[in-house]
């Protein structure tokens, strides 16, 4: 008889029991003179003794301004040094850091601060077609005439403050550099007061991850959570003190901020930041300059590095390992990353953000055909089963949904009983949602998604929020988003519309409507104007059929 497909992490090396702000002291302590964080764009190099110290005096800072142990704090910002001063920062203060999506607009910004009652928001002025102060300023008009720190906005009752990035004034506003003052001794008797209250089990962080519902679901992640997550990912990579990640994924996403800055701080490793966003040319620059390790990435960011018209002339030689994930790895990529980018030792990871993130992952000695067929092994400290549509265990080598449970899994969806509930069932176990097989050897497939997700070159775009802003146009009668091949980026987004009777749009109208009010990842690639959706008899839509049909449609 077959072996069930159920697996567990057993581990020799225990699960770390400390929140994350003596953590990162204690690796401080042991690590002063290392390089901590490297930013070349912002000419900042701090050692570990520097980053903490500055990480102590943010904390202090925000603590001064009266904000409270668990009072949400919203970060709205490309990559940048003050991003991860207020990763470890917030964490340090017992305060919930809320991760904004750089693409987001007004009407997502509002979602995103109201949800979850942010008390505060740290904002950049602008980035690439973002204009941030403008859509704050539209958004809670009475930052004009308030103090700062004494804002009162009716449609945003809890927030109080708004800290802007960058030396120039805006009304109603601090500058973040105002609360890096250095503290008082009754501000660090505060902060310590703080810190010996904190449970590693405290909410550290939320990050809005949709579903089919529409709306966004704050994931709140525990210090416990990422913390360990980040470690055991460092593991995997066999990361060390002398090791040095190039990190080019957002900080919003845990790519960056868990698999990225966590992974190298438990191991008093160095973060690396090649630009405010993903650029290859900056990133091959900064591996050669910054003799970089390691490298992290989606397949679309490697192969966009790979074809760079000036890529032979970039020394890469001290690369090692690095982590590929956000969407499946084609193996002609892989094997031209591993041979002509000398990343020997990269791996694959998978995982969601509900689970902080990461819960299979191959190792840096697993054969090549394994680490592009397979999402590797399970996690130290988790357990996975797969499962059938009735909840049974099936025999290895059988397709079902993956389900997971230990340390890893969140606490739920911020103010979402309900789809919490969902999400993980009565015995904690999170339903992914994604289909997988496990072999003898407990290495996994993931084969297919029982939910609709489209993966946009390590976007996620879930087709019912698009939908929902897009029943919004007066001439949408039904829509329905699908996801269609894209050599590029994996998946592109397709719109497929039933007008209104008497009703004619074009293209051009749809995504006009979208622009700069959703997300630019979000904004359907493609729009087709049908006169109905393929149903069951029941009168289900299947999107697989339609998706079938419209990849037929357009060449695809």
């Amino acid at each position: 008889m077959p072996a069930p497909s159920y697996v567990h992490g057993a581990h020799d090396v225990p699960l770390i029991g400390q929140t994350i702000g003596p953590f990162l002291s204690s690796i401080a302590a042991q690590h002063a003179d290392n390089d901590a964080l490297i930013v070349p764009h912002q000419q900042i190099r701090w050692t570990y003794r520097e980053f903490d110290e500055r990480v102590t005096a943010l904390a202090a800072g925000l603590l001064k301004l009266g904000l409270q142990p668990g009072d949400r704090v919203g970060i709205w910002s490309q990559n940048c040094a003050e991003w991860v001063l207020v990763q470890f920062a917030t964490a340090r203060a017992g305060l919930i850091m809320v991760n904004i999506n750089p693409a987001y607009r007004r009407t997502e910004l509002e979602y995103a601060l109201d949800k979850v009652q942010c008390s505060a928001l740290i904002l950049a002025p602008a980035f690439k077609s973002s204009d941030y102060l403008s859509m704050v300023q539209d958004l809670v008009p009475e930052l004009a005439r308030a103090k700062p720190g004494a804002l009162q906005a009716p449609r945003l009752p809890q927030l109080r403050h708004v800290i802007r990035l960058g030396t120039e004034h805006t009304s109603g506003m601090f500058n973040f550099d105002e609360l890096l003052a250095p503290p008082s001794a009754d501000d660090l008797a505060r902060l310590a007061a703080v810190g010996e209250e904190l449970q590693f089990d405290d909410a550290v962080n939320i990050q809005f991850t949709s579903g089919t519902t529409g709306s966004p679901k704050g994931a709140t992640l525990t210090h416990h959570n990422i913390l360990n997550n980040g470690f055991f990912i460092g593991e995997a990579m066999k990361l060390t003190s002398a090791d040095r990640l190039c990190i080019p994924v957002p900080l919003y996403h845990c790519f960056g901020m868990v698999l990225g800055n966590l992974a190298c701080v438990t191991h008093g490793a160095t973060m690396v930041f090649p630009g405010e966003s993903f650029d290859p040319a900056a990133v091959l620059a900064t591996v050669q300059a910054e003799r970089c390790t390691g490298l992290h990435g989606v397949p679309t960011m490697f192969i966009a590095m790979l074809d760079h018209p000036d890529f032979a002339s970039y020394d890469l030689s001290t690369l090692r390992t690095g982590i590929m994930a956000g969407s499946p790895c084609p193996a002609h990529v892989m094997s031209r990353v591993i041979e002509t980018m000398h990343l020997h030792e990269i791996t694959i990871a998978y995982g969601m953000t509900e689970t902080s993130p990461v819960s299979f992952q191959s190792s840096v000695d697993d054969p090549v055909h394994l680490r592009v067929s397979t999402i590797g092994r399970v996690h130290p400290h988790l357990e996975v089963k797969i499962v059938d549509g009735l909840g049974r265990i099936v025999p290895r080598g059988e397709k079902g949904e993956l389900l997971t449970r230990g340390y890893s899994v969140m606490l739920g969806y911020w103010g979402d009983e309900e789809k919490t509930r969902d999400a993980i069932d009565a015995a904690r176990w999170m339903h992914t949602g994604d289909l997988a097989v496990i072999d003898e050897d407990g290495y996994a497939a993931i084969v297919g998604r029982s939910k609709d997700m489209v993966i946009r070159g390590g976007e996620n775009i879930y087709p019912r929020e698009v939908e929902e802003y897009l029943y919004r146009h007066p001439k949408v009668l039904d829509v329905q988003c699908v996801g269609v091949p894209d050599a590029k980026y994996g998946e592109e987004l397709c719109a497929c519309i039933i007008l209104r009777p008497g009703m004619q749009a074009d293209e051009a109208e749809i995504r006009a409507f979208c622009q700069g009010q959703i997300a630019h990842y979000k904004i359907p690639r493609y729009v087709r104007f049908v006169a109905a959706f393929p149903m069951t008899v029941t009168g289900k839509i299947q999107k697989y059929l339609l998706r079938q049909q419209i990849s037929t449609d357009l060449g695809l």
